[in-house]
C-alpha cells in the first residue's frame, strides 16, 4: 500500500513539473511571437520615412588605405546621438517609436553630413524591453537611417551586446558592415587589436589635405565576461593595443597629409577617468576654472540630487567611467591631433568642458527607456551638433529636442524640463 502511495506521488510530482515545463516553454515562444511582431512593426515604421531632403549630399569613397572619405571645400556638418536605447522588444514599443521619432525629426532638421553615435542604439534588457535578441534593435535603427538616405558611423556601447544578449560585436558589426545598408560606414576594423568597430572616417578638401579624421573607437563594456557582468557596472576602457593603433593611424595620416598632423575628433561610449577628474577639480573648485579645466557649457545630473533619486537611482558619482586607465588621454595629448573628444553613456551629463587642453563633451541623450522616469523629463533629450571649419577648427552646439524646429511627425510627448543644480 505504502508502495502505490509512493508512486502515486511521485506520478502527480513528474505531472507538475511537467505542467511547469509546458507553461514555461509556452510563455518563451508566446514572447518570441510578440517580440517579433513588436519587431517587424518598428521595422516597418522604420522604412515608412520620408528620405532627407540634401541641395547636394556629399558622397564618401573609400581611399587607397580602405578609410571613407568626404570631399568639401566648405562646412563639414557631424551630427552626434548617443544611448538611443531602442529596447525592440514587446514592453518597449511606446518608447521605441518615441525615441525612433526623436532621431528622426532632429536628423531631418539638421540635415546633417554624418550621424556618428556613440554607443548604446540597443538596449535589451528584458526586464525592460521584453527581448535578449539584440539584432532587432540594429536592424530597426539601420533601416530607419537607409531610409532616410543619410550616412552614419556608429561605436558600440555597454548595452549593445550586453552577455546576456543573443549576438556579439561581430554578429551586429556584420549587419552595419552588410550591403543592405550602404549608407552604414562601419568598419569593423583590425582583427588583431581589442574591440570590434576601430576605424577612421576623413574629411579632406579638394587639394587632398586631410581637414579632419573622425575616430570611432570601441571603449568595450565590462572588465568581466559573467552573465551578470552589467551588474557590476565595472566598465572596461580602450585597451593599450587600441591606443597603439591610433598612435600609428595618426602617423599614418600625418604622413598621407604631408607630414602635417591632422586635426581630429575621437567617439566612443564610456567616458574616460580624465573626464571624472576634470569634473571633480571644476566642481571641488566652486564650479570655477582652474589651470587645467575650463568650462563650455552643461550640467551634471548623473547621480546628484532628486533627479536621479527620482528616477530610482541613488549614487554620489557624476561620472560613470571607467576606473581603468590604460593611457588614452595621454597619447591623445602626445600625439597632438585630437582637438575634442565626444562620449555618451551618462544620459542626464550634458556638459562640455576643457581638460589639458583637450575639449571632452556628453552628447545630449535620446533614452525613453533605460531609467526609471526619463521619458518624462526632457532637459537632457537631443543631439549635439559639430561642424568642422575648412581650416579643421570646430563649433560644438548642444541641441535640445523640443525646440520647434524639431518638427515632429507625431505630437511631441509631454515632459518636465528639469533643473540642475550644478
Amino acid at each position: 500500500m505504502a508502495e502505490k502511495v509512493k508512486k502515486s506521488r511521485g506520478k502527480k510530482a513528474l505531472k507538475v513539473i511537467l505542467i511547469i515545463v509546458l507553461v514555461i516553454a509556452l510563455l518563451v515562444c508566446a514572447c518570441g511571437v510578440v517580440n517579433q511582431i513588436a519587431a517587424s512593426s518598428h521595422k516597418n515604421l522604420a522604412k515608412s520615412l520620408e528620405a532627407v531632403s540634401y541641395e547636394n549630399q556629399l558622397v564618401p569613397e573609400l581611399d587607397r588605405n580602405g578609410n571613407y572619405t568626404f570631399v568639401t571645400d566648405g562646412d563639414f556638418k557631424v551630427m552626434q546621438l548617443t544611448d538611443i536605447h531602442i529596447g525592440a522588444g514587446f514592453m518597449s514599443t511606446q518608447k521605441d517609436n518615441m525615441a525612433i521619432n526623436a532621431v528622426s525629426s532632429m536628423i531631418r532638421a539638421e540635415k546633417p553630413d554624418l550621424v556618428c553615435i556613440s554607443g548604446d542604439i540597443g538596449y535589451p534588457v528584458p526586464f525592460q524591453s521584453g527581448t535578449i535578441n539584440n539584432k532587432s534593435d540594429a536592424v530597426i535603427f539601420a533601416e530607419m537611417m537607409e531610409a532616410l538616405g543619410v550616412y552614419w558611423a556608429p561605436v558600440f556601447g555597454n548595452h549593445d551586446t550586453e552577455s546576456f544578449s543573443l549576438y556579439d560585436r561581430e554578429d551586429i558589426g556584420e549587419i552595419y558592415e552588410s550591403e543592405e545598408y550602404p549608407h552604414c560606414l562601419f568598419q569593423a576594423g583590425p582583427e588583431d587589436i581589442y574591440g570590434v568597430g576601430n576605424y577612421v572616417i576623413n574629411v579632406k578638401n579638394t587639394k587632398g589635405e586631410i581637414t579632419q579624421s573622425i575616430f570611432m573607437m570601441d571603449s568595450n563594456d565590462y572588465t568581466s565576461n559573467s552573465i551578470l557582468s552589467s551588474l557590476s557596472w565595472d566598465y572596461d576602457c580602450i585597451h593599450t593595443d587600441q591606443i597603439e593603433w591610433y598612435k600609428s593611424t595618426v602617423d599614418s595620416l600625418t604622413a598621407e597629409n604631408g607630414g602635417t598632423v591632422p586635426k581630429s575628433i575621437v567617439f566612443f561610449h564610456i567616458p574616460l577617468i580624465e573626464v571624472k577628474d576634470a569634473w571633480y577639480e571644476y566642481r571641488d573648485n566652486g564650479y570655477q576654472d582652474t589651470e587645467n579645466v575650463q568650462y563650455i557649457y552643461g550640467k551634471a545630473g548623473e547621480g546628484e540630487g532628486d533627479i536621479m533619486t527620482g528616477l530610482g537611482v541613488e549614487d554620489t558619482a557624476v561620472v560613470f567611467c571607467s576606473e581603468h586607465n590604460n593611457g588614452f588621454f595621454d597619447a591623445l595629448a602626445e600625439k597632438g591631433s585630437t582637438q575634442a573628444m565626444f562620449f555618451g553613456h551618462d544620459h542626464l551629463n550634458t556638459f562640455s568642458i576643457y581638460y589639458k587642453g583637450i575639449r571632452m563633451t556628453y552628447g545630449y541623450s535620446v533614452d525613453y527607456l533605460a531609467y526609471k522616469g526619463i521619458s518624462t523629463i526632457g532637459s537632457q533629450r537631443g543631439c549635439t551638433m559639430i561642424t568642422v571649419k575648412p581650416d579643421g577648427s570646430i563649433d560644438v552646439t548642444p541641441e535640445n529636442y523640443y525646440q520647434d524646429k524639431y518638427v515632429s511627425a507625431v505630437p511631441k510627448e509631454e515632459v518636465t524640463m528639469q533643473e540642475y543644480t550644478h
